[in-house]
This record gives C-alpha cells, structure tokens and sequence, in this order.
C-alpha cells in the first residue's frame, strides 16, 4: 500500500509540473478580432483599437488648423443663435435694415458713452463700493473677468450688469468693442431703507436698518492695454539719461559749491 501511495503523489507531482500556470489563448480569439474589424468596416465604424494605441493617438502632438475669419462668424453667430455665447463676446448686430426704412433719431445721433447701473438690492453701500472701486478705470473685458473669480456674493449680480452695458453700449450707441473702459463707477443708496425692532437685554430695543444700494457705471471709449503699456515704456525710456557718451544741454542739478576735481 505504501509503494502504490508513494507511486500516486509521484505521478500527481509530474502532472501539476505538466500543466502550465497560465492558460494559452487560442488563435479562436485572433479570428474574433478579425471578424469584429471586419463588421466594423463593412458597417463604416471605427476599427477596434487597443487600449495603448489609443493612448498614442490621442495623446501625439497635432498640429492645429487656424480657422478663417468667416467660419469663426458663422461660428459665434451659430452660438448666439443658440444662447451659448461667451460673456467676453458681443452678440453679433443683425443684418437687415431695408434700404427705404427710416433710421431711427438714436441711430443718428453720435454717441460718446453708456451709462447703465444694477437694480436696487440689498446690500450695505460700504460692501458695494469696495467693489466699485475694484473695477473702477479698467477695461470692460477685465472688469468681468475680476467679477467672474471674485467671492463676492454681489459679483455675479454686477458681472451680468457689465454684461448687459457692453452689449447696449456697442449695439446700441456704436461703440468700439475693444476700446471700452469703465471710466466711472459709483455707489448711490437706495430709497428704501428697511427698519426693524432690534431686541436687546434689560428691556432695551434698538432699530435695525436693511440697507439697499445700487451700483452705477459709466462706459467709454478710452485706451486699450497695448496702447498704455506702449506710454509707459515710452515714458520710462524718456528718464533714463546717457552716461556721457552725448553731451546734453540741460543744467546741472544739485551744483556743489566747489569744483569735483
């Protein structure tokens, strides 16, 4: 009994050796594939790809096509039509006026600015002109983009207003689009001023006042970034003084009393 039990686990130990740890595919699979490419051709699908192809694919530097100055207005107005537009762009002007339609007196006349302002919501004056004062002098773009990242509870209500006076101002009063500056901000208070009963201890009570304010600004033409940076290098170009090399004509400053040498 010993020998055949011995003779047993020999065998068994042999077959285990035998049997590979992992099993082979078959060229079945192969033929699936092939089969499936040739579905995908025959129903003009993508052929399948594997997963490191496709990382090579997608991830390989590709050398992206400038599109034409039409395709990018049938593009924004495409997107207009769709309410998707960018806040940072305009809405498109619609082309149409008949030739023998009378022109409207406000089209006529030549404008110089656009004032808009928000509608009176609560909010302390302090709070809003702090705001005011963040967006006051910058160009309209940039307005919109300090109160697109600002934390401000009343940023989104002021973004939506810069919105709306961009859009009136080159709609509306033909204004240059790139050229727009918030030239004046100001904070008015509101005409109501809600008053309530403060409760305090010992029998005491105060009046609690709910401020409303409204912020105003005014839009015009001024100088675009390129133009402000340029006069600031021209200007600090002016200061800088040669080291002698050209004999300037401009008195001397600060003359000591005596001779240098």
């Amino acid at each position: 009994m010993q020998c055949i039990g011995a003779s047993l686990r020999s065998a068994g130990r042999k077959a285990c050796l035998t049997v590979p740890a992992h099993s082979v595919a078959s060229s079945s699979r192969v033929f699936q594939v092939q089969a499936v490419q040739r579905r995908n051709v025959s129903l003009n699908l993508p052929n399948f790809k594997g997963p490191v192809a496709w990382l090579r694919e997608s991830l390989a530097p590709n050398v992206r096509q400038s599109n034409t100055k039409e395709e990018i207005e049938a593009a924004r107005k495409q997107a207009a039509e769709k309410g998707q537009l960018s806040v940072f762009d305009s809405v498109p002007t619609v082309e149409g006026a008949e030739e023998g339609a009378e022109v409207p007196a406000w089209r006529k006349k030549t404008y110089t600015e656009h004032k808009y302002s928000t509608s009176n919501f609560k909010i302390s004056h302090r709070k809003l002109n702090m705001l005011g004062r963040q967006i006051a002098g910058k160009p309209i773009d940039h307005a919109i983009l300090q109160m697109q990242f600002s934390e401000k509870r009343a940023s989104k209500r002021l973004k939506s207003m810069l919105v709306v006076a961009k859009s009136h101002a080159v709609k509306l009063k033909n204004l240059d689009e790139g050229r727009l500056v918030v030239a004046e901000s100001w904070v008015t208070k509101g005409p109501r001023q809600i008053k309530r009963f403060d409760i305090k201890g010992r029998g005491r009570a105060g009046i609690r006042i709910h401020p409303h304010s409204r912020l105003h600004v005014l839009l015009k033409e001024g100088k675009t970034r390129a133009e402000v940076r340029a006069e600031d290098r021209e200007r600090k170009l002016k200061r800088i003084v040669s080291a002698g090399l050209v004999r300037e004509d401009v008195p001397i400053r600060n003359p000591g009393p005596m001779w240098a040498w």
